[in-house]
């Protein structure tokens, strides 16, 4: 069976991540990913470590299964290239800050007159609108402007940054959201949109119980640990051998972690009600922790499950990547390079559909301009 975006042709003018994130997820659903580079190095993420054959492992990750040619848009036979790619492509991704693509002629209003199908899809910093629109940004700066960052961390402690890149991952499934959505319009009118896409707009969408806690209080909420802030028990807790977590987010499941732990607290005003549990959050966890503590974490994680409460182990990313519940998903797959040997592991595709594979393999990672002929070709040119 095909997978659902096969046939279509993604010009993809993007690097680092968010922009390739999103170019990634489209060509793991089946889209052909051509990749323009400019020709001096290319994609910044070739240069970042680790490193395997003098080549990124970085790299290979997120641009797995794509196709690359390194093009000088001001270069007339490079330009000429660029012009028939326009002319093929369903859908065209760019990351650079607003007004350079309109300088070189090749702005949303400049190409949606010339390609009325063509779909385009932006990310940037702070987007194409707003006073700040032209500043740059990094994953870094968006977690700490956009709130992230200030509920992240220890009580009390400096704020952190979350240890994966969400400012430029969640922007790029935002733009593989709207991407989608252009495509299924396009399908009625014919005509294809801009997706305008904000790092900074990305990180206040992630915030759902910080802005309700503070539209309704008007008290921003601060770093909680692992604690989440409006549900009561549900964040780490010390066994004998160290901690795990526990998630029981109803009252339902707050008797049964009772029930679990021979806890005798149903009933108990102090503990009523997941409200009640909140204001009561740092006793309730001390008596957990009275009984958690006598066990290890297998012995909980497995007494718990048995009785339907929410629990598991906080895993490093070997474990992960060795866990039986992930691999029978999927969701470690072989990046292969060029010979056809698996050269890199890479996450697999989270999104399982009927009738559709998933392959337990990825495409090389293109060298850089390493598709420029099978592009030209493909382009009828010499």
């Amino acid at each position: 069976m095909a997978l659902p975006l096969s046939g279509l042709t993604i010009l993809d003018l993007t690097h680092v991540l968010a922009g390739p994130y999103c170019s990634m997820t489209l060509s793991d659903m089946g889209a052909r990913v051509i990749k323009v580079e400019r020709p001096d190095g290319g994609d910044d993420t070739r240069a970042f470590p680790p490193f395997k054959d003098g080549k990124s492992a970085y790299f290979a990750a997120i641009n797995h299964g794509k196709k690359s040619i390194a093009l000088n848009l001001k270069n007339d036979a490079d330009k000429e290239i660029f012009e028939g790619l326009l002319a093929r492509a369903d859908v065209i991704l760019e990351n650079f800050r607003p007004g350079v693509m309109e300088r070189m002629g090749y702005g949303w209003e400049d190409l949606h007159s010339r390609f009325p199908r063509l779909i385009y899809g932006a990310v940037s910093g702070f987007g194409h609108t707003g006073p700040d629109s032209k500043r740059p940004a990094y994953d870094m700066v968006v977690q700490a402007r956009g709130g992230v960052m200030s509920i992240t961390g220890e009580k009390d402690r400096d704020p952190v940054r979350v240890g994966a890149s969400i400012g430029d991952i969640v922007a790029g499934m935002f733009l593989t959201e709207g991407i989608l959505a252009a495509l299924y319009d396009r399908e009625k009118t014919g005509k294809g949109r801009k997706i305008d896409v904000s790092m900074l707009d990305s990180q206040l969408a992630i915030l759902e119980h910080a802005v309700a806690i503070t539209s309704v209080t008007g008290k921003p909420p601060v770093p909680s640990g692992a604690r989440h802030p409006s549900i009561t028990p549900f964040e780490t807790f010390h066994a004998s051998d160290g901690l795990f977590v526990i998630a029981a987010g109803n009252d339902k499941l707050f008797e049964k972690l009772c029930v679990a732990l021979n806890l005798p607290l149903i009933g108990d005003e102090r503990f009523a009600s997941n409200a009640e549990r909140c204001n009561n959050a740092r006793l309730l966890k001390r008596l957990i922790e009275a009984v958690t503590l006598e066990h290890t974490r297998a012995h909980w994680i497995a007494r718990l499950t048995a009785a339907g409460i929410p629990t598991g182990p906080i895993q490093t990313v070997d474990q992960v990547m060795k866990d039986p519940q992930i691999l029978a998903r999927n969701m470690v797959v072989d990046v292969l390079d060029k010979n056809g040997r698996a050269a890199y592991k890479a996450a697999g595709n989270p999104i399982k559909m009927s009738d559709a594979p998933d392959a337990t393999t990825r495409g090389p990672a293109p060298d850089l301009d390493g598709n420029r002929g099978e592009i030209l070709r493909w382009l009828g040119k010499d």
